[in-house]
């Protein structure tokens, strides 16, 4: 049953051979990829202005030059992002340049905080999603945390089905939005020069603010810089472009960033303009879109395609994260599982775990993930910071051509990048002080997971040494016997087939002596030549009186040379799901005789036919 729900859901597999049709055309990964960066448009301006009015409406001119700086800040990131690709193509962004340049603990902080953002990025956008919708739909409020937990599974199912049908599918979307906020520029800006459109700012750029700081400002600035979040992805996620990969990831950032800086330029000035002040019960860009279109049916289009790519800009995180698990694992600081591919040649363990996290977040927070938004921000910056950073180490160590200039973007970038983390700690500590806790727990987990891998690799490998194989004298087979019948029987002959020295082990309880004098007196006639041990549990144990004898007789075997096999039978139902109809003794079983060090543990299986 559940192998026709997953081929329902997941769709059948593809062979390994399939995986260059996966591959993303530029088209399709702007979709796949930029939905998170280019859904902060809704919200990056709106929390600048919202910080500024805290003082005056007049300071809200200030957005001006906040986003200017913010413009400079993409302008860096999108050059040192565009060098990282070509100069580490394998996929990992920020962790990797961290780690080839700065040491293995810089990259597993970039790392680290990565894991952490994108698991914020679902439950932020998701959240995001919900609130647009259950503010379109009031009667839905009750159920908010249930429609974000709907929306997380079934973007995980979209992304679980291949790279290539969650990109077809987000094409809708974003690129819907993005020609709803193009037509909104593009008209607004044709009414503002027609004279269509009066100017209504608060406040004349320059004009004196009485009780402006800079710290307020630096608030305002730091705050507008969640605009920037998600600007990394493809840089994370180069291997699955199309050939040449490098090139045509590149030129998908330069794209997504031209993109992202027009729109959040324009929106800036026309909130500026129009005099736009954030409120409780009206986004900025709603009240944009109501001045230029007024409430007509293109008004409308525009909250509905907000909506959708807020809703579905929790992907680059599901295209993201299991590149980046991937990294971690295949140098050992991850499970190995995060390599493995699924059957539609996505990284699936990283998909659902990523599903997981972003749930416990929504369920931690009610659905109101947005306080965390500076946690969100600082989870970015900081692999900002160390990746261009790291690359100007890259450019000093292999030069090449216009490696001074390359440098100097990323030095721009890293200066803007560690002031921005910063102002984050200093003005926004109440919201970002769990990254104090979180990384050092997650550095400590990576740290133990890489030498439990290194441990078991320097067990494992072999010596210059040829190590001699034991040379056993014998052999004790002891099978596991509740009952006798078809199963008994044919482990039983399994075992005489291996070994002359068979023990057949039984537990008897309290509650039927009669029947388990039956069950000892019918095993002897049917193998009187067998040796059967019948062991008494007074506290209705099966596990606890079979580890002691099996200890007993390994101890024993020990001192003769012999090796020790204990066969735990069991049946095999016809159909998987009959296996919740019966207990799971055997498995028990098998998981307390495997923590012996010194007994081989063998299963013998009885198929039933019907």
């Amino acid at each position: 049953m559940w192998r026709y729900l997953k081929r329902l859901l997941i769709g059948r597999p593809l062979k390994t051979a399939d995986e260059g049709g996966q591959s993303l055309t530029k088209f399709k990964a702007l979709a796949l990829l930029s939905s998170d960066a280019l859904s902060s448009v809704a919200y990056g301006t709106e929390q600048i202005t919202a910080t500024l009015i805290i003082l005056s409406a007049a300071a809200t001119w200030y957005s001006v030059p906040a986003a200017a700086i913010v413009l400079v800040l993409l302008f860096a990131i999108t050059m040192s992002y565009r060098q990282i690709i070509h100069a580490y193509p394998s996929g990992g962004g920020a962790y990797v340049v961290a780690t080839k340049n700065w040491g293995a603990n810089a990259g597993l902080l970039a790392g680290g905080s990565l894991l952490v953002d994108y698991m914020l990025t679902v439950a932020v956008s998701v959240t995001s999603g919900t609130e647009a919708i259950t503010s379109a739909i009031p009667l839905l409020r009750p159920y908010a945390i249930l429609i974000s937990v709907i929306i997380v599974v079934f973007i995980m199912t979209l992304n679980l089905r291949g790279m290539r049908e969650s990109a077809s599918f987000l094409t809708v979307p974003v690129y819907l939005f993005v020609v709803m906020i193009a037509v909104m520029i593009i008209w607004g800006l044709f009414n503002i020069l027609s004279g269509n459109l009066d100017y209504q700012a608060t406040a004349s750029i320059g004009a004196p603010v009485k009780g402006m700081t800079l710290v307020l400002f630096l608030r305002a600035f730091s705050a507008g810089s969640s605009s920037l979040t998600g600007v990394e992805a493809i840089s994370n996620a180069v291997p699955n472009f199309k050939r040449p990969k490098r090139k045509n990831a590149a030129n998908t950032l330069l794209i997504m960033a031209v993109i992202l800086a027009l729109f959040f330029a324009s929106i800036t000035f026309l909130s500026y303009y129009l005099g736009i002040l954030p409120n409780s019960h009206e986004t900025v860009l709603s009240q944009i879109a109501e001045a230029v279109f007024g409430h007509g049916v293109v008004y409308y289009l525009l909250q509905l395609s907000t909506a959708m790519i807020l809703a579905v800009a929790a992907n680059t995180g599901f295209s993201a994260f299991p590149i980046l698990a991937y990294n971690l694992a295949k140098d050992k600081y991850m499970p190995h599982m995060f390599m493995d591919k699924g059957d539609r040649l996505g990284y699936s363990n990283g998909i659902v775990a990523l599903a997981v996290g972003a749930i416990v977040l929504i369920f931690i927070f009610h659905g109101q993930t947005n306080l965390l938004i500076p946690l969100y921000a600082v989870g970015v910056f900081v692999p900002f910071t160390l990746s261009q950073s790291g690359m100007i180490i890259h450019w000093f160590r292999e030069r090449g051509k216009h490696w001074l200039l390359n440098s100097s973007f990323n030095l721009l970038g890293a200066v803007i990048s560690l002031a921005l983390v910063v102002f984050l700690f200093w003005l926004h500590f109440p919201n970002v002080w769990p990254y104090l806790i979180i990384m050092p727990v997650l550095l400590f987990i990576f740290y133990r997971v890489h030498r439990h891998y290194v441990e078991v690799a320097e067990q494992l490998r072999v010596n210059a040494e040829v190590q001699q194989l034991h040379d056993y004298s014998g052999a004790t087979v002891i099978v596991l016997v509740s009952s006798v019948t078809h199963v008994t029987t044919g482990a039983i002959n399994y075992a005489r087939s291996i070994s002359n020295n068979v023990i057949a082990m039984h537990v008897s309880f309290d509650t039927n002596p009669k029947k388990e004098h039956e069950t000892a007196k019918e095993f002897k006639e049917s193998f009187p030549e067998v040796r059967f041990v019948d062991l008494h549990s007074s506290y209705r144990s099966v596990v606890a009186p079979v580890l002691r004898f099996c200890d007993v007789i390994a101890k024993n075997s020990a001192e003769r040379n012999d090796s020790v096999t204990v066969i735990v039978p069991q049946f095999v139902p016809r159909k998987p799901w009959q296996n919740i109809l019966h207990n799971q003794t055997a498995f028990r079983l098998r998981n307390s005789l495997n923590t012996r060090e010194n007994i081989i543990v063998s299963t013998y299986n009885y198929h039933l036919k019907k």
